[in-house]
């Protein structure tokens, strides 16, 4: 059985689109075997009532942070690494030790829409201002430049001219839940048949 290790700082709502995933047999013979946060968060709480060992951290350090987070992942050696709306910029030490084992979502095309300070709302308030036509989420490899990893998947979606930020982001948040269910079964069982 494969295993799944999610970091989050939030709600984790595409944590729980992968339990849900792995639950109903969509992501094949896999578990998530650890939930970390670098604060106390509803992602942690939702993950303690659903029996998956945690562990929350106050992010004074980073340095400290991300070592620990590494004791924590040598123990139990996950085949992959899901960022789940984790606000802490990973170090390069971090990325290179577990280089091409840590994916992340983000919604927007990258590299357009990417990098510090680029999440969430920020993102779809950024492409409504800039008037774009399209916009979507995209799967990708964590490496110590944000958002510039090894795409895995990407998915487009148009843009209404009536579109507001909040509108955009409920669309990008079905797109995100499809492609990182896709992502994952394709990094962990070589899955090549994803539209």
């Amino acid at each position: 059985m494969k295993k799944i290790a999610i970091l989050v700082s939030g709600k984790g709502t595409n944590m729980k689109h992968i339990l849900h995933a792995i639950q109903n047999k969509i992501i094949y013979n896999s578990m998530v075997n650890l939930v970390i946060s670098d604060r106390w968060c509803s992602a942690i709480q939702y993950a303690l009532k659903v029996n998956i060992t945690v562990f929350s951290f106050i992010r004074t350090n980073k340095k400290f942070l991300f070592r620990e987070i590494d004791n924590i992942l040598v123990r139990y050696i996950p085949d992959i690494i899901v960022l789940s709306g984790f606000l802490s910029i990973l170090d390069a030490e971090f990325c290179e030790k577990w280089f091409n084992k840590v994916i992340n979502i983000h919604p927007s095309l990258l590299p357009k829409y990417g990098g510090k300070g680029m999440y969430g709302i920020k993102v779809h308030k950024k492409v409504i201002k800039n008037k774009e036509k399209i916009s979507g989420a995209t799967v990708h490899y964590v490496t110590k430049n944000v958002d510039l990893g090894d795409v895995i998947l990407k998915k487009k979606c148009k843009i209404d001219p009536e579109e507001t930020p909040i509108s955009l982001s409920k669309k990008i948040s079905m797109i995100e839940k499809e492609i990182l269910i896709q992502s994952i079964n394709k990094l962990l069982y070589n899955i090549k048949d994803i539209k």
